[in-house]
């Protein structure tokens, strides 16, 4: 979100919401383009980030906060809505947003566009992603069941769509039940930002993530990032706390290279380091 305010304009509002478990919180919002557009980012009030470890719990944890959100951006006077859908604790298809969301009044006439980072259909949330919000094999088993099951339940199925798996569902789930345009977020995001158009000038790009992984090739921007600039022959160098890719798997993704940080003064070390060796 802050990346987009700065290069877009606008400013941060505050929505009154409830975190992955419940529990009363104040999430941000942005309104860009003359207060028309609103960006939502799903990790804001139902990110993974918001439970501690010992908390999580995979079964229980909703999105009703992000449906609380998109309702406060839509009262604010937004007709399209950029939910980016990422980062969350939930594996519940959106049930609780889109709730949340009906209860409200429904969208209003706004237009909600969801910004994913993954390719994963509906079906393939839990197996794919409820292991690292703290699923057991027994849980990630369960939240199948209860996704299928939803899934059969809303107004379209959006079983076998790509991308409807983002965010533990949430992304199939508002396109089921609001007509919610789903869109890859990497991609979405370096177009508005003229990533192609600055990196015709660059000798090199930097990127991180928290995990460089598989998944890091399936949409999220790291990967997208990696690809564009193999593409025009641009070293990309990455920077992330954890690296589970080997060292062929970098360079056949793009990577020239890849370090490990895990805090933010690491993060420094390893990119003051990288940039004195260009």
């Amino acid at each position: 979100m802050k990346v987009l305010l700065q290069a877009l304009g606008g400013e941060v509002r505050a929505a009154a919401a409830h975190d992955p478990l419940g529990r009363p919180i104040e999430a941000s919002f942005a309104l860009v383009r003359d207060r028309t557009t609103a960006i939502v980012e799903v990790a804001a009030a139902s990110g993974l980030g918001l439970v501690e470890s010992v908390e999580r719990d995979p079964e229980k944890a909703s999105t009703a906060g992000t449906g609380e959100v998109i309702a406060a951006a839509i009262q604010a006077g937004a007709g399209r809505i950029w939910v980016a859908a990422g980062g969350s604790a939930t594996t519940e298809g959106g049930r609780g947003a889109i709730d949340t969301l009906e209860s409200a009044g429904g969208l209003r006439g706004a237009r909600l566009e969801v910004l994913c980072d993954t390719s994963v259909p509906f079906e393939r949330a839990a197996e794919v992603f409820a292991p690292q919000k703290g699923a057991s094999p027994e849980q990630v088993e369960r939240l199948t069941e209860r996704l299928i099951a939803l899934a059969g339940a809303l107004p379209r199925d959006p079983r076998g769509r790509a991308m409807s798996g983002a965010a533990g569902g949430l992304s199939g789930g508002l396109w089921a039940a609001f007509g919610a345009r789903l869109v890859p977020g990497a991609a979405f995001v370096l177009g508005l930002l003229g990533f192609d158009r600055r990196l015709e000038h660059a000798d090199a790009a930097l990127t991180g993530e928290g995990r460089l992984d598989s998944q890091s090739l399936e949409g999220k921007l790291t990967g997208e990032i990696a690809r564009r600039c193999r593409g025009v022959r641009v070293p990309a160098h990455a920077i992330a706390g954890e690296v589970a890719l080997g060292a062929h798997e970098l360079r056949r993704a793009g990577f020239a290279s890849a370090a490990t940080a895990e805090t933010a003064e690491a993060i420094t070390d390893a990119a003051e380091l990288l940039v004195a060796t260009l």
